[in-house]
């Protein structure tokens, strides 16, 4: 068994028979025994005091750790006391520290700004040392260039001064000739005068023949007639494509219509159109039922990679038929391509160039003024001379004159109507969303105009 648990049981036993005994009490007398009883008291009296000696001496032993644990505990307590003493000043002591420690973060904080600001302050008298020294630096060159221009100016001084009695001295030779001279001079102007007067008379003379050889050699130029080839070649050079579109909804769905042709730059000396027939618009004078309002009508120039928009199209009062894009000069001087003039003098020829589709055909044909129909000529299809492709006349073919000038455009197959100005009876605007401005109306009364006309025409 543990000797601790044995002693915990023992000071148990003792002090339950140290609570338990009565000391004050007398022992009740008993007999005296024989002998032998004797002896069993005798016997039993010792156990009882051995049994008290070793409960004192663990009562002994008890009070001994009794005491060497309150003298621990006072020890305790006093090291304690100590300890929360001790505690106390070094916590005194960290608040102290904590306090340093702020005040030498603060001292550093300014200490490494007071630092920075040195820095910038010395870096900035570094630069301005710099700029400083380059300044006198430059000012140390502006002073050598300064020295360098006195002595190169006092030179020149010098050289002058020099001059100047050399000049004075050129100066009385000079007078003396210029005296001299001006005698000479007045002499000469008196001769040139008259040597003038002659030549002005002379180049009036050779002005008047120049204009009069000019004139003729134009009037010579303007009489000689054009070959065809050569102005096919011009036309397929000057020639501008067209792309006429149109669209608008009908309770069968979509309409759309495009017209595409080759055709010319025309132009009255002021102002320069696109000439095109109506069977080359979308347009068609002989519908029933009245023409259309468009949603949408949309007019494309092109020639080479330039591509040009129309805003309006004009309605010639010549001919009904006929339609004239006006160009603004600086859209004209973009295309490249040079104007036909309008022929000031149509039937100084009786032969006329007709060029066909666009190009794709050209021939020489007579014609004639139609008398019951001013404005007019008429073609005679049977004695056309095709001269390339194999075409009739027909409609919104152009007629050039041999002068090479624009005589009219074929209004049918033998008739062609002649350009003399591009005066419009109705304009057109184009663009999107036209239902706000009707197109109808307008093309109403150009079509009326067209049923207007004599059969024949």
């Amino acid at each position: 068994m543990n000797k601790t648990l044995l002693l915990i049981l023992c000071d148990f036993l003792l002090l339950t028979l140290l609570a338990l005994a009565r000391w004050d009490a007398k022992e009740p007398s008993r007999p005296a025994p024989g002998a032998p009883k004797a002896a069993a008291g005798a016997h039993a009296s010792t156990s009882e005091q051995d049994m008290v000696a070793v409960m004192k001496i663990s009562l002994e032993d008890e009070q001994a750790r009794r005491d060497a644990l309150t003298r621990d505990l006072a020890q305790t307590e006093l090291l304690k006391k100590e300890a929360e003493k001790t505690g106390a000043q070094l916590a005194e002591s960290l608040a102290e520290t904590k306090a340093s420690a702020q005040k030498l973060d603060t001292a550093l904080a300014a200490t490494r700004a007071d630092v920075s600001a040195e820095r910038a302050r010395s870096e900035q008298l570094a630069r301005d040392l710099a700029v400083r020294a380059a300044e006198a630096k430059r000012q140390q060159e502006d002073i050598n260039k300064l020295e360098q221009a006195e002595a190169s100016a006092r030179r020149r001084a010098e050289d002058l001064s020099l001059s100047v009695k050399v000049a004075e001295k050129e100066k009385a030779i000079l007078t003396e000739q210029t005296t001299r001279l001006r005698a000479e001079v007045e002499n000469e102007r008196a001769e040139r005068q008259r040597v003038q007067q002659t030549t002005v008379a002379l180049v009036q003379g050779v002005g008047q023949l120049a204009e009069q050889s000019s004139a003729l050699k134009r009037e010579i130029i303007e009489s000689r007639p054009i070959n065809a080839n050569t102005l096919f070649t011009a036309f397929m050079e000057r020639r501008v494509a067209t792309r006429f579109t149109a669209d608008r909804d009908s309770f069968l769905g979509p309409v759309n219509r495009s017209r595409e042709t080759n055709t010319i730059v025309a132009s009255d000396g002021r102002n320069a159109v696109v000439l095109l027939h109506v069977d080359d618009t979308p347009f068609n004078w002989s519908e029933q039922g009245g023409q259309s309002d468009w949603a949408s009508l949309s007019f494309k120039l092109s020639r080479g990679d330039l591509t040009l928009s129309a805003a309006r199209v004009d309605f010639l009062s010549l001919d009904p038929r006929i339609v004239a894009v006006p160009l603004t000069a600086a859209e004209a001087v973009s295309l490249k391509s040079e104007p036909y003039l309008i022929a000031l003098e149509p039937f100084k020829f009786p032969e006329a160039v007709l060029i066909s589709a666009g190009g794709k055909g050209y021939g020489e044909l007579p014609f004639k003024l139609d008398p019951a129909n001013p404005g007019y000529v008429t073609v005679d299809n049977r004695l056309i001379r095709r001269l390339f492709g194999e075409f009739s006349p027909s409609r919104g073919d152009l007629v050039l004159s041999k002068t090479g000038e624009l005589l009219g455009i074929m209004v049918n197959d033998s008739t062609c109507a002649l350009i003399t100005n591009f005066l419009p009876q109705r304009s057109l605007s184009l663009g999107e969303n036209l239902l706000k401005t009707p197109t109808g109306p307008v093309l109403d009364e150009i079509a009326a105009r067209y049923r207007a006309l004599r059969l024949r025409m």
